[in-house]
């Protein structure tokens, strides 16, 4: 993309509604616009990088064996009459009548439909295990919107649901997700931590929150130092093994990690003091198991092998997906702006022309964005007349990880100079070496 033909409304002020780091350079890198209190319009490159989560997170599950489908935003009443909580859900619920005064509903999850799909089609405890999920816009009528995309009304999740025949298989399943989780996390950057938590509206005794430490998050979080050297990192795990996953589970959920809704005062002080830490954390997915209680009310059940109908075993499993926009950059920024991890980035690299309008520089820009392109990267071209402190200022806020950056001194040494947005450090290189770099960096054969 040439920056000349892009749509990047970037602010140079900070609006005075935004308090966190997220939600101002979210709004200065034109990433986002309120439409109205606590529900965004997603701008070209916010919708990049929403994207981009969006992908990890589909590849991630279907690597643990889930299935995508589409669920509607809105509901019928009536599913949620059956479950008991329609009532009970409370204020956030967002109630709607059509114009045949049917009662309906703006999602805030969908565990009552998923249950009605399921119990429409499945019938036979040999069809299980099964686990299907959905990507979809959801809406919680928070009575304080804040924080930009962090604590929105409208916000892009990730909710999966399983069903089992026992409880023995639900728990697999949980296991499954949590290792899924944490492969998702680390490929975009973020360290998640999972922690014992509160299960809410949602139900059930089994359920951890993965959080990701940063001084903004809303929960106070108490943990031991020694879960923050944990990396699942490039390990491959076989998810219908019941021990892999297990032992997954064991080994990051072993040392103390509770949010304040569960922690336990007399458990903390048994880690060893040194090692005992408290902080703020930004909740980023929620796993749980809560057995039969959606299938028993509303009929889900199974014929089993004695062919007795049994109620299913079910959990949920959700990621906020356009939340971890804003947990990322509030655990990868600096005073200059964003900083991307390579797996979430809207561009891979920044290419800055110094001298618009020189043929040298012009050309050599050109050379470089073809090869790029050539090689299936997605660089953002400068090409505009603005000055070269204005250049380097936009770069540093849209925090692409990589620029490259052109001018006539360099090219007359036959060199351009490769930055990275992390370090700050550059380096001088031929072109081409430049660019083999990039390839090398994100996985692409040069």
């Amino acid at each position: 993309m040439r920056l000349s033909r892009y749509f990047l409304p970037v602010l140079k002020e900070t609006p005075s509604e935004a308090q966190i780091v997220s939600h101002r350079y979210m709004l200065r890198a034109g990433m986002i616009k309120q439409a109205s209190a606590g529900i965004y319009s997603w701008l070209p490159l916010g919708y990049k990088v929403l994207r981009n989560i969006e992908r990890i997170v589909h590849e991630e599950q279907q690597r643990a064996g889930h299935i995508p489908l589409l669920m509607p935003t809105l509901q019928s009443a009536e599913l949620w009459k059956e479950s008991g909580r329609y009532d009970a859900y409370g204020p956030e619920m967002l109630r709607i009548r059509d114009r045949q005064d049917r009662d309906m509903l703006y999602g805030p999850t969908n565990e009552e439909l998923i249950t009605d799909i399921f119990r429409s089609h499945v019938s036979s405890y040999k069809d299980l295990p099964l686990t299907l999920y959905h990507i979809q816009w959801k809406f919680r009528d928070e009575i304080r919107p804040r924080f930009g995309v962090m604590r929105g009304r409208e916000f892009l999740m990730k909710d999966g649901y399983n069903f089992d025949l026992t409880k023995e298989d639900a728990l697999h399943a949980y296991n499954r997700h949590l290792v899924s989780y944490l492969r998702s996390y680390e490929r975009m950057g973020l360290q998640a931590i999972p922690m014992r938590a509160d299960s809410g509206p949602i139900g059930g005794d089994d359920t951890h929150e993965f959080l990701v430490l940063a001084e903004t998050g809303e929960s106070e979080v108490f943990y031991d130092s020694q879960i923050t050297d944990l990396k699942f990192g490039d390990r491959q795990i076989d998810y219908d093994s019941v021990e892999q996953c297990q032992a997954v589970l064991e080994e990051f959920t072993s040392r103390y990690a509770r949010t304040d809704e569960t922690h336990d005062e007399a458990l903390f002080n048994e880690v060893p003091e040194e090692r005992r830490r408290t902080a703020r954390g930004i909740e980023v997915g929620q796993i749980f198991y809560f057995g039969t209680k959606y299938s028993e009310p509303m009929g889900a059940t199974v014929k089993g092998p004695d062919g007795a109908e049994v109620p299913v075993h079910m959990g949920s499993h959700g990621i906020g997906v356009s939340r971890l926009l804003g947990a990322i950059i509030e655990a990868s920024h600096d005073d200059k702006g964003i900083i991307w991890p390579e797996g979430v980035t809207p561009f891979h690299c920044g290419i800055v022309n110094l001298k618009t309008g020189d043929a040298e520089a012009d050309a050599a820009c050109e050379a470089l964005y073809a090869s790029l392109t050539a090689l299936g990267l997605e660089p953002l071209y400068d090409d505009t007349d603005e000055r070269a402190g204005a250049k380097f200022a936009t770069m540093d806020l849209i925090g692409l990880p990589w620029r490259i950056t052109v001018g006539p001194r360099g090219l007359k040494n036959g060199v351009v100079e490769l930055t990275s947005r992390r370090t700050g450090e550059s380096e001088e290189l031929p072109p081409e070496a430049a660019v083999a770099r990039i390839a090398q960096i994100y996985g692409k054969s040069a």
